[in-house]
């Protein structure tokens, strides 16, 4: 009954979480309209999503997210540094191309997003068959060692995350 009623739970979390935070109120009237928002979207959508894919919520989702925030962070600053430090000339920006095992689209969604997220680094595209990822990285020493760690730091993990 309640996977009839809720056939994606996490996306009606999700909605829910995100309509109150739009709101700014706290109200009966605004979780009513979230609550409701939160059964009927993916109620209407879940046609749409045969093959939705099985996300761990845990501790290995947790250790990713607070992975990311603290490499926005931390990319931030580094970022800053090379624009106020360097010149033009100076930077070792390169296209790489990260093979990924990821298999799943919204698995490889979220990486690319995760890379676009972080400063100095963009995803440009997947391959077609989407077994690599290619990146652009505003300043890279070691290209090998930057796709070593985009593999290990992010892949890795969301590996755990989506079975």
């Amino acid at each position: 009954m309640i996977r009839r009623l809720l056939p994606h739970p996490a996306l009606s979390v999700l909605l829910l979480v995100f309509w109150m935070l739009l709101v700014n109120e706290l109200s009966f009237g605004a979780l009513f309209l979230a609550l409701v928002f939160a059964v009927l979207i993916p109620l209407i959508t879940s046609r749409y999503w045969p093959d939705r894919p099985r996300i761990r919520f845990g501790p290995d989702l947790m250790a990713y997210l607070a992975i990311v925030l603290f490499d926005i962070v931390v990319a931030n600053f580094h970022v800053a540094w090379i624009i106020l430090t360097r010149r033009n000339r100076d930077l070792r920006s390169r296209w790489l191309v990260v093979p990924i095992e990821l298999r799943s689209a919204e698995a490889i969604t979220v990486l690319a997003g995760t890379i676009s997220l972080t400063p100095g680094t963009v995803s440009s595209d997947v391959s077609a068959d989407g077994r690599a990822l290619l990146v652009h990285a505003l300043d890279v020493a070691d290209p090998e060692a930057e796709v070593a760690r985009i593999k290990q730091r992010y892949e890795a993990r969301l590996l755990k995350v989506f079975r």
